[in-house]
């Protein structure tokens, strides 16, 4: 099965949400808690997505993975750093598959897109925050090259979290 990447459009926004809810409510159901992950909203992701789909936001990306249906089924999002003291210029603020489509080779299509994305802008170098607890999303990483950083803790929903960057 071949599954496309392209830029998203702001027509992408509500599959973007959902796939950007159902992946946290699947790859983070025991790390965050429940009451957090019950409670997304679809309708606020979407506004947030269609608002960076829509180009307002300076050099912020989004790659969509669509499936033969073209539904969004995938999506890596970036741009530069937002840890102006790390010694990264780029950064990958996102990246999530639906459950269905992991383990096929999208999530390396959508990563790469991001790669080439830093590139054309000038950027050479890239970093990333993933939950330490997120064995799956680690390995993912460490598989395309990621090394170990930093850490830092971080709260949602009243639960204290340890992120590190790779």
């Amino acid at each position: 099965m071949t599954i496309p990447i392209r830029e998203a459009i702001p027509e992408d926004a509500s599959g973007i949400a959902q796939v950007h809810i159902q992946s946290w409510q699947t790859s983070y159901r025991g790390m965050v808690p429940d009451e957090v992950l019950d409670n997304l909203s679809i309708k606020r992701r979407e506004g947030y997505w269609q608002q960076i789909t829509s180009g307002s936001e300076i050099l912020h990306f989004v790659f969509v993975a669509e499936n033969e249906q073209e539904e969004v089924v995938g999506f890596a999002s970036g741009g530069r750093s937002r840890q102006e003291s790390l010694p990264f210029a780029g950064e990958l603020y996102a990246i999530y598959l639906l459950e269905a489509y992991k383990r096929q080779g999208i999530g390396i299509k959508l990563f790469q897109a991001a790669i080439e994305r830093l590139i054309v802008e000038g950027i050479d170098s890239m970093m990333l925050w993933v939950l330490a607890d997120n064995y799956p999303a680690r390995r993912f990483y460490e598989k395309m090259a990621g090394k170990y950083v930093t850490e830092q803790t971080i709260t949602i929903g009243g639960k204290e979290l340890l992120e590190s960057v790779s």
